[in-house]
């Protein structure tokens, strides 16, 4: 046994998972979230902004404590889309060096969607069909990796809901024409996936990360964020578009007293719905088209984290 440390640094959160890893698998000491927005901004300017940059650095020092009051071994830091497209990246690495003691992994988005899928997998039922879509909906980016045991193919396509927000949906709702606006670029970022990864030969759809989660919770009309619930959860297509239009069209205040909502997801869980409606939806339909049905849709709350995590297991 072997217990390491896994640190998910994304455009809207940052996620720390301390975990005894094993030949069974994972099993949690700490798993914690806070939502930084490093990427703010950067789809218009390009640079990590100071104030982003200090938050994130911030939480970085406080995740370092709790990896040293657990006896962590060994520690994996690995950012994503928002440091991926920066001019002052080196701000960033040397100060997440600085404050937690190892080289920052700024990962590609292929790397990214095979470590979530080889985070979900560690928690997927085997009842669910194969071939297994499994993707990752992020602030700034979202991954489709497709496979069985192993993925066979894998991209990444700059539409998030950090993103999205910023780029299209100023309104409070969002304006048809936002909507409209953001809708033809996540088609056309599902047109260049769907050119790698062959979405109509899913067996099962499987979503990740907090869009994702929050659409299942709000599905499941939660009184609560109850993560045992939404874990694993098999929904209806027609659910969760429901689901995804009822969030799009809210006013930031009607999102804010839903009881399941993170106070950081307020302002661009709309766009993260808008992602996921459009790949149920797009989905689905390569399906039909192959001659079969999209039946289910599942929720995993195990992703990129426990990807990371299992990556420190020692190697024979």
């Amino acid at each position: 046994m072997t217990r390491v440390a896994a640190v998910d640094c994304g455009t809207n959160s940052i996620r720390l998972l301390i975990a005894d890893v094993e030949d069974s698998g994972l099993t949690d000491v700490v798993r914690t979230m806070e939502v930084v927005r490093l990427g703010e901004g950067v789809d218009r300017t390009g640079r990590l902004q100071p104030e982003a940059l200090a938050r994130t650095l911030a939480a970085t020092g406080r995740y370092a404590g709790l990896c040293s009051e657990h006896g962590v071994e060994r520690v994996r830091f690995v950012a994503t889309s928002a440091s991926r497209d920066v001019e002052n990246r080196q701000e960033f690495v040397d100060g997440v060096r600085a404050a937690i003691g190892v080289e920052p992994e700024v990962i590609t988005g292929s790397e990214e969607a095979e470590l979530s899928f080889q985070g979900a997998l560690s928690a997927v039922d085997a009842v669910h069909p194969r071939p297994y879509l499994v993707v990752d909906i992020g602030g700034g980016s979202t991954e489709f990796a497709f496979g069985g045991d192993h993925v066979i193919a894998a991209t990444s396509v700059d539409v998030g809901c950090v993103r999205m927000s910023e780029r299209h949906l100023a309104g409070d709702p969002a304006t048809a024409a936002e909507i409209a606006a953001a809708s033809a670029d996540i088609g056309a970022a599902l047109d260049r996936a769907g050119a790698v990864v062959p979405f109509g030969r899913t067996g099962t759809l499987i979503g990740l990360a907090g869009s994702v989660t929050t659409v299942t919770a709000h599905a499941l009309r939660l009184p609560s964020y109850q993560s045992a619930r939404i874990n694993g959860a098999s929904l209806h297509p027609d659910v969760l578009l429901k689901s995804c239009d009822e969030l799009i069209r809210m006013t930031r205040a009607e999102r804010a007293i839903l009881p399941f909502m993170h106070p950081g997801r307020v302002d661009v869980i709309g766009a993260g719905a808008l992602v996921w409606a459009a790949t149920i939806s797009r989905v689905r339909a390569e399906v039909a088209r192959s001659g079969s049905q999209l039946r289910e849709v599942v929720t995993s709350e195990h992703d990129i984290l426990d990807g990371i995590a299992l990556s420190l297991a020692p190697r024979p």
